[in-house]
């Protein structure tokens, strides 16, 4: 399938790449269908970008890289929503921010998708543990990165 995004182009993504999130992401409900591209093999990182609109893209990761006991809890509904039979075919994501000098991950805002049919699902957590802007990393700072 071929999707224009404003980012990269017009890129070619396979079928088993596209999730669809029936209920849309908070905000974006009319949104449905997202791309999830990999800019790099070894890379933690993926855009989320949407196949309806060129410019709406969400960087997003897996935030078991960063803290090994993030776990969301799925309830019945959204096992039902997903049509999700084993919890072993989902995959949790978080949705990625620049905030000052760090890179967030909106921990309390989970997407949780089948792999095995390319369902998804955002959704909210009430655990205190977790921020919507928990660090993730310390971004490099552009006066550091040129005078090195």
């Amino acid at each position: 399938m071929d999707i224009q995004t404003t980012r990269f182009g017009m890129v070619t993504v396979d079928e088993d790449r596209i999730i669809t999130f029936p209920q849309g992401l908070l905000g974006f409900g009319e949104q449905t269908q997202f791309a999830l591209l990999q800019t790099g093999a070894d890379n933690y990182f993926f855009w989320l970008q949407s196949v309806e609109d060129p410019s709406l893209a969400f960087v997003i990761t897996d935030p078991t890289i960063f803290f090994r006991d993030y776990g969301v809890p799925i309830r019945d509904e959204v096992r039902t929503e997903l049509h999700l039979e084993d919890t072993a075919s989902a995959q949790t994501f978080v949705i990625c921010n620049k905030v000052g000098d760090w890179l967030t991950g909106n921990l309390l805002g989970p997407l949780v998708v089948n792999v095995t049919n390319r369902l998804g699902t955002q959704v909210v957590l009430t655990d205190k543990k977790w921020t919507t802007r928990q660090p993730l990393l310390r971004l490099q700072s552009e006066v550091l990165a040129k005078s090195a």
